[in-house]
């Protein structure tokens, strides 16, 4: 065992006799855990590092980027002069999305709209 693993352990075993861990918050509770089952073991805690520091994947952060240009777009005129040039950007975000192989539907709602007719037939 490493010197650094010995010192924590040390350390944890005198916090655990001195009852330093005794009555925390959610003590006997299950631990909520992340369903990471479909990454690779491998990349498992690369995956959590990026997560638990806010960054998301490139396709995803493009996703993000998307929606919020959408938005923008549902909220200004076509003869606004920033319409063009968001639309641009809009299409280049897309193209890039479809290269990566993301579905690019849920920009035109269409998803939402077929969403809410299964839901109204039943």
């Amino acid at each position: 065992m490493w010197l650094l693993d010995q010192w924590a352990e040390r350390h944890i075993s005198d916090a655990q006799r001195k009852g330093d861990f005794d009555n925390l918050p959610g003590s006997g509770e299950p631990l909520v855990l992340d369903d990471d089952s479909f990454i690779a073991p491998e990349l498992r805690a690369g995956y959590r590092l990026l997560k638990n520091a806010g960054c998301l994947p490139p396709e995803l952060e493009q996703r993000k980027e998307a929606v919020e240009l959408a938005d923008l777009l549902k909220g200004i005129r076509e003869d606004d002069p920033r319409h063009k040039e968001l639309s641009r950007r809009l299409a280049l975000v897309e193209l890039k999305l479809r290269q990566a192989g993301m579905n690019t539907d849920f920009l035109r709602g269409e998803y939402s709209e077929r969403l809410m007719q299964k839901i109204n037939e039943e």
